[in-house]
């Protein structure tokens, strides 16, 4: 494929016209050219290339009984697509309202009848979302929902609207741009069941049905010839036969067509987006499927099983330690529990815990996390967030858009902090940077979701203060990585996009240091050495890091228990410098002078963490919520549980970055002394 530049199409090396980015001796593209070509707009004759989150969102809302607007930020008046509604804490019906049949004009995946006419349903498309009114379905006071949209985009999602003949092996044109993988249809104007095409259904006469918990049907010629034989969909057109579930004569029909590895997003065109495939469980109940990415969203359903489908997505609960499942052919409200049935990874997901059934195969559509552009603006990614307890429970906390870590302090100091949490291993687990525990459970209320995140009231306790430092996870900025230690030397894949700078890793199962490897703990060899987030050790001659510089898609760990104890759980924190957005790096000392550090920012930092690498010195961290102002800068200790110090004037920001003052002590401003840190605009 190639990438769009300029106007032009171009091969998918990076250009070396002048004006242009430069190119690299490798020959790919570097996230600064990346960043160029987003923030330039340097697409002015045709739209720049599509990426997951323009056309894909999963929103969370809560009801108020009378109208609000959803902004999801995809386009759906102008680009076309469809919104499926479901509300999660009551037994309401699914809603799925499109762009091709219009707002108010409603089908529910859970029952065979005719397209409603909901007047206070979905009542407006736009460029940024959709706009609710009161119905039930959608916006009952108090009520909890979820929201899934899908944008029409070639190679990733299609609508078809059409009229029944009642002809055998009929050809109906499509605008998918690629085979259909699954495609889902109704009847519009009267009771029918929603037959569902997929690849990995026999390529016989089989078929599944949406509104039905049953396993593969077969026998009615839905997808095919007059022989009941079906014919696999090309990238113009799908069939369908002389059945009236696809196409009874004078009948009218919406058809929703996925795409399956197609390619055609991110700056090069080639990353895939959306996987239809299918797996089998082992005799425990369990599986490993590869898709080349993390999932965001997984809709799945026994194939060979009388079993309900399932919808799970990570704004809910897709994760390692807890579920939430939704079920299309059911009204039911949403099933949660402590127990993972499905789990995702770096690399795909897995069928865990033995919840599925042995032996059984399973399809599956999966549409990747993320956001895949490099963010720009550090308040999209990061946000600290300062707050009094009150006591109430629940309480929302932050105004981050999505937060996928959450680090939470207690500023008076306690025995249970700092507190890490994320969406990835679940909201109610946690690991303290001041310790080597191991994972903790009992966070019963701690929801990372949007615009912020809700606590419960243990730490929420009035009139104490807070802090937590909220993360999203981005290309060249953060990502999270959870994965099962070997005990032999090996790597561990990650999406961070970009080389990792700054890697903290913790052993979840078990009592152990944070190995912490840092790309400015040495000039040389950083992958030698080793550091302990939980300590004020000096850097570690050690081999963590299996002597392995870590890669834009890997990172290595070697035979340590801290890193890779065989069958013991890991997470893993990887920062990376993103222009205008964070800085990893180090700088030397210079006691009893200012030392400049300059980040490459235009507005100063907000966040800066440092720890002195070459003697003994403990995490410093310092944010703008709590203040980075002359003659006051509090400062907190990830490694400690130790009360904030005011009073003292220790960093101060600049446009460019963070200054080390005069007065700082040694363990941040020694002459000699080496020092790294990590800040964020």
């Amino acid at each position: 494929m190639s990438n769009r530049y300029k106007g032009a199409i171009i091969s998918a090396t990076p250009p070396t016209t002048t004006g242009g980015p430069t190119g690299t001796a490798s020959g790919a593209w570097t996230l600064e050219q990346q960043m160029q070509l987003q923030a330039a707009s340097l697409w002015p004759s045709q739209p720049p290339p599509p990426f997951i989150e323009d056309v894909f969102s999963c929103f969370l809302y809560t009801g108020n009984g009378s109208t609000q607007t959803i902004t999801n930020n995809i386009d759906l008046s102008t680009k076309g697509g469809l919104t499926w509604i479901k509300g999660r804490s009551g037994a309401t019906g699914h809603r799925l309202t499109d762009t091709a049949r219009g707002v108010t004009k409603s089908l529910a995946s859970d029952s065979t009848n005719a397209e409603a006419t909901e007047t206070t349903g979905l009542t407006a498309f736009g460029t940024t979302g959709f706009t609710i009114g009161a119905d039930a379905d959608y916006n009952t006071s108090a009520a909890t929902y979820v929201s899934w949209t899908f944008r029409e985009q070639p190679k990733f999602f299609d609508i078809v609207t059409y009229t029944g003949n009642g002809t055998a092996s009929r050809a109906i044109s499509h605008n998918l741009g690629s085979a259909p993988a699954t495609m889902i249809v109704k009847q519009t104007d009267g009771t029918r069941n929603w037959p569902v095409y997929h690849r990995s259904v026999p390529t016989g006469t089989g078929y599944l049905n949406l509104t039905s918990a049953f396993a593969t049907g077969s026998g009615n010629g839905v997808w095919g010839d007059s022989a009941y034989n079906n014919i696999a969909p090309t990238s113009t057109v799908f069939y369908v036969g002389s059945d009236s579930e696809v196409n009874g004569s004078g009948l009218t029909y919406v058809a929703y067509l996925f795409a399956h590895d197609a390619g055609g997003f991110g700056l090069t065109e080639t990353d895939n987006v959306i996987s239809c495939g299918s797996f089998t469980t082992d005799g425990s109940g369990n599986a490993t499927v590869s898709l080349g990415y993390e999932p965001q969203w997984l809709m799945v359903k026994a194939s060979t099983y009388a079993q309900s489908w399932y919808i799970e997505d990570n704004m809910r609960a897709f994760n390692l330690t807890s579920r939430a499942i939704l079920f299309p052919n059911l009204p039911n409200a949403e099933a949660t529990g402590a127990t993972a049935y499905l789990a995702p990874n770096s690399t795909g997901f897995a069928a865990v815990n033995g919840q599925l059934n042995a032996s059984t195969t399973y399809i599956y559509i999966a549409i990747r996390r993320g956001p895949m552009k490099v963010p720009t603006l550090g308040t999209s990614v990061f946000e600290p967030a300062a707050y009094t307890g009150n006591g109430t429970d629940p309480r929302t906390v932050g105004t981050l858009q999505v937060t996928d870590l959450a680090i939470n302090m207690n500023r008076s100091g306690a025995g249970d902090v700092p507190l890490w949490i994320d969406r990835l291993r679940g909201p109610e687990v946690y690991l303290r940077s001041s310790g080597t525990g191991a994972e903790s459970s009992g966070l019963t209320g701690w929801l990372l979701g949007q615009s912020g995140q809700t606590i419960n009231g243990v730490r929420n306790t009035s009139p104490t203060t807070y802090i937590d430092w909220l993360l999203r996870r981005a290309p060249s900025f953060m990502d999270v990585v959870c994965y099962t230690g070997t005990g032999s030397a090996r790597t561990v894949t990650h999406n961070l996009a970009a080389v990792p700078e700054l890697i903290l890793v913790k052993s979840r199962s078990n009592v152990d240091l944070w190995a912490v490897y840092s790309s400015g703990v040495d000039a040389t060899s950083p992958q030698n050495y080793g550091l302990f987030l939980n300590t004020t050790d000096a850097k570690d001659l050690d081999v963590f890091w299996n002597n392995t510089v870590p890669t834009s898609t890997q990172f290595s760990v070697s035979t340590k228990d801290a890193t890779n104890r065989s069958g013991g759980t890991f997470v893993a924190y990887l920062f990376a410098t993103c222009a205008d957005v964070s800085k990893v790096g180090s700088y030397t000392g210079n006691a009893g002078y200012t030392v400049t550090v300059p980040c490459g920012f235009t507005a100063g930092v907000r966040f800066v963490l440092i720890k002195r690498t070459d003697s003994t010195g403990d995490w410093y961290v310092w944010d703008s919520a709590r203040g980075i102002i002359p003659s006051n800068d509090p400062y907190l200790l990830l490694n400690s549980t130790a009360a904030e110090v005011t009073g003292t004037d220790y960093v101060d920001t600049y446009s460019a970055g963070f200054e080390v003052t005069s007065t700082a002590p040694a363990a941040l401003n020694a002459t000699g002394g080496t020092y790294i840190f990590l800040a964020i605009a």
